[in-house]
């Protein structure tokens, strides 16, 4: 269709009072549909579709649906689903990237933080909803470690093999990392209450709950469970507060702090707002679907192939979800653009550990399912260090290729805990 055959009606019309000036009701309609100075529905759902070659894994979304529904073997359930959530990860961020263009800096920053670990969010709920607890658990702390240890490690390195040195803000990145370590600290926290009610009280129940690797606090009195259950859910509140806060602090009050101003570039608008948000809204359903088949399969998968679950939790679907952030951040650590480096990878830890574990509380104290920021005892330690390590490498504002060989190497040896734990 020609530029003048989108904005000239066919036929002329006038309204009641005569006016031949009156819009038509096919100008209306192609108003509608192209928005003055966006581009075109037809030319938004080219970009969205066929913008990126990892989209032709999109097949896999039917052959998952192919799988779950006619109860073909866990392996390609499992699969199939693992390779649909990716292509569906990346049009996620797509499309909120492209709505964000438009709606200036504080809701784009909203956008972003309710969309942007919008993949962690639909597996954790369906995990929850099939009470999976420690699928959940896992899934959590898989994505916190991947984007601070694997992610942040590959971009450090990529962009040390470009540049002998690059260097970011520091006062903003301590901050981000500052809070990262809040977040760490308060799954600390229930952790040391369950080990202290549980040497306090019945040495039997505390060895069955070692050999059974209770992480849940049902091995507890009920009086004990029930204070677990009160600080995993005020810390969770409490939480959300300071992420709103940090929201305010990186949009609002401290916004320079966090701006690439060298790098900065304007990024072309290739989706008007209606046709974002409906894409949108299309895959964020198609994720769930797949996300539920990939949940559902995780135990048979686990049992029939002797893979751990909390191997499959910490590390296999955390590669799922960071996919697309994992490509964009070691990209932009190429280009010398280490500030957005950091806030993609220590950014999106805070999303998951700040705002979406607490969220899943919260939706399983709604749904009757007691999740609990109670980690086993190593999980936690694992974690613990991870943040550390990172505070230590990220203080000095610089990166290089060494600091991100560290980063990569305690991932690989958590990897490796992971794939004999039980």
């Amino acid at each position: 269709m020609s530029a003048s055959s989108e904005t000239t009606p066919l036929l002329p019309t006038q309204n009641g009072n005569g006016n031949p000036h009156s819009p038509s009701f096919n100008h209306r309609v192609v108003t509608f549909f192209k928005a003055e100075g966006q581009p075109s529905w037809l030319s938004s759902y080219r970009f969205f579709f066929f913008g990126s070659w990892l989209n032709v894994l999109l097949v896999f979304i039917p052959l998952s649906f192919l799988a779950e529904h006619l109860q073909w073997d866990a392996a390609f359930r499992f699969g199939f689903s693992f390779v649909a959530i990716m292509p569906l990860a990346a049009l996620l961020g797509t499309a909120t990237d492209q709505m964000s263009l438009k709606l200036g800096q504080t809701l784009s920053g909203l956008l972003n933080a309710s969309f942007g670990n919008a993949v962690e969010i639909i597996v954790g709920v369906a995990a929850l909803l099939q009470n999976e607890l420690r699928i959940v658990q896992t899934s959590m702390l898989g994505s916190i470690l991947s984007n601070l240890l694997l992610v942040l490690g590959c971009s450090f390195f990529a962009g040390g093999l470009k540049y002998t040195e690059s260097s970011f803000d520091e006062t903003a990145a301590q901050a981000s990392s500052s809070l990262m370590t809040l977040a760490c600290i308060t799954l600390v926290i229930p952790a040391a209450y369950h080990s202290a009610q549980s040497h306090s009280g019945n040495t039997t129940a505390l060895a069955n709950s070692i050999a059974n690797a209770v992480v849940d606090g049902t091995d507890l009195d009920s009086v004990s469970e029930r204070g677990l259950l009160l600080i995993s859910r005020g810390t969770a509140l409490l939480l959300l507060v300071v992420y709103i806060g940090y929201l305010l602090f990186q949009l609002k009050t401290h916004a320079h702090l966090f701006a690439d101003e060298e790098n900065e570039e304007v990024e072309e608008q290739k989706m008007n707002i209606p046709a974002a948000a409906s894409a949108l809204l299309l895959v964020t359903v198609m994720t769930s679907f797949c996300a539920d088949y990939l949940v559902a399969s995780i135990e048979e998968v686990a049992t029939r192939y002797g893979i751990s679950k909390p191997f499959i939790g910490v590390i296999l679907l955390p590669i799922v979800a960071n996919a697309a952030e994992h490509v964009t951040s070691v990209w932009m650590a190429r280009k010398n653009k280490m500030a957005l480096t950091i806030g993609i990878c220590v950014g999106s830890s805070i999303q998951i550990s700040a705002l979406v574990v607490p969220l899943l509380v919260i939706i399983g104290w709604i749904t009757g399912h007691n999740l609990t920021l109670f980690f086993s005892n190593f999980e936690t330690i694992v974690l613990f260090v991870s943040v550390l390590l990172v505070q230590f490498l990220i203080q000095d504002g610089k990166s290089n290729y060494m600091e991100g060989m560290m980063l990569m190497t305690l991932y690989l040896v958590i990897a490796i805990s992971f794939w004999v734990s039980n």
